[in-house]
């Protein structure tokens, strides 16, 4: 369900590639044209493509081709976010968005934000949807695990930062009269309005064409990014039923494009396409769709669920023993090490009653 998520969000990007290079960039900064972008029947177009490319990936194999262009591409999509930064930083108003942005306000710290929090940094570091699952079965005895662990922590968080003084300096200076209160609800429609608002500001230096080149360069890089996440999310089910059920990995894919694939298509069809599906229920006040639904029950809370549930496996049955004679294969100075205390004292804490 998470793919499910994941799928209609990189297909998006596939579109704004697209349209980017077709010389559609001032469209899509328009008011208009997100919300004319995700009801138009061409997404199933770019579904298809990123499907195939899905796909192709995991028949042929995940290692060797994305590990080798993820050391590359990545780094690069990195370097492309600090230059951003520094030229949304010199627009009008931008600083605006950087108070926002960095002075707490602890009054809005309330249950739903922390929940909020919560979801986005199992999201945000692949935590409890088999993601690290996949790629940990490709490390070897030799890999430090905790260090690659503070790594991912470290690195992740750095990335996001830099995301939001790219993102909110650029809501403050094309819209100066913004509500912040409209910004306290993470949304995922607020990177595709002013993304290319951003990109398009830059034609005023490097001209329209240099514009749309900077920006499809991006949202490949983008869309590389959410590519090699949505290839790892599908593995762990095509390799359940690869090793659990003894299918093809032909078999196990068609089994997911007719379960997953429907789903997806169900929650494209969500903004406004099919009433049905843009109606599909109502609570907390409101009509819910059923990419809503996604979003809630599976982003929002199934996530830190299964964290916890995991956490419930490794005190309850595994043991602290057991996890740490398992971190400290790679890392002959774990036992009796600082992170070795840290990691049995916060199972101690959030599980009590097992522990």
């Amino acid at each position: 369900m998470i793919a499910v998520f994941y799928m209609v969000i990189t297909v998006w990007i596939f579109g704004y590639i697209v349209l980017t290079l077709s010389g559609q960039l001032d469209y899509l900064a328009s008011g208009a044209g997100f919300g004319e972008f995700i009801t138009s029947p061409y997404l199933f177009v770019a579904m298809a493509f990123v499907a195939a490319i899905i796909n192709f990936i995991l028949v042929v194999g995940v290692k060797d081709g994305i590990e080798k262009a993820a050391k590359t591409l990545m780094p690069a999509l990195f370097f492309m976010l600090i230059i951003m930064v520094i030229f949304v930083l010199t627009l009008d108003n931008a600083l605006a968005g950087v108070e926002f942005f960095l002075i707490p306000d602890i009054s809005k710290i309330t249950p739903s934000v922390i929940n909020g929090a919560l979801s986005q940094a199992f999201f945000s570091l692949s935590l409890g949807m088999g993601i690290l699952i996949t790629y940990g079965s490709y490390i070897d005895n030799k890999t430090n695990i905790p260090n690659s662990a503070k790594l991912v922590a470290i690195t992740d968080t750095g990335v996001a930062f830099v995301a939001g003084l790219m993102i909110l300096p650029a809501v403050f200076s094309f819209n100066p009269n913004v509500n912040p209160s409209e910004l306290s609800d993470s949304s995922v429609s607020l990177i595709f309005t002013f993304l290319p608002k951003i990109f398009l500001a830059l034609q005023t230096s490097i001209g329209y064409i240099g514009a749309s080149a900077v920006a499809a360069f991006f949202f490949i890089l983008v869309f590389f990014a959410a590519i090699t996440s949505l290839v790892s999310i599908i593995e762990v089910p095509v390799s359940y039923l690869v090793t659990e059920k003894k299918h093809s990995r032909k078999k196990a894919l068609s089994i997911l494009l007719m379960t997953a694939g429907v789903l997806t298509v169900f929650a494209t069809i969500s903004f406004g396409m099919v009433t049905f599906f843009t109606e599909f229920t109502s609570y907390a006040g409101g009509s819910k769709s059923f990419f809503d639904i996604v979003y809630d029950v599976f982003y929002d809370t199934i996530l830190p669920l299964n964290g916890f549930l995991l956490c419930v496996f490794v005190s309850y049955r595994w043991k602290s023993k057991k996890l740490s004679e398992h971190l400290s294969i790679g890392n002959d100075h774990y036992i009796g090490s600082w992170i070795e205390k840290y990691i049995n004292f916060s199972l101690g804490t959030f599980i009590p009653p097992l522990y």
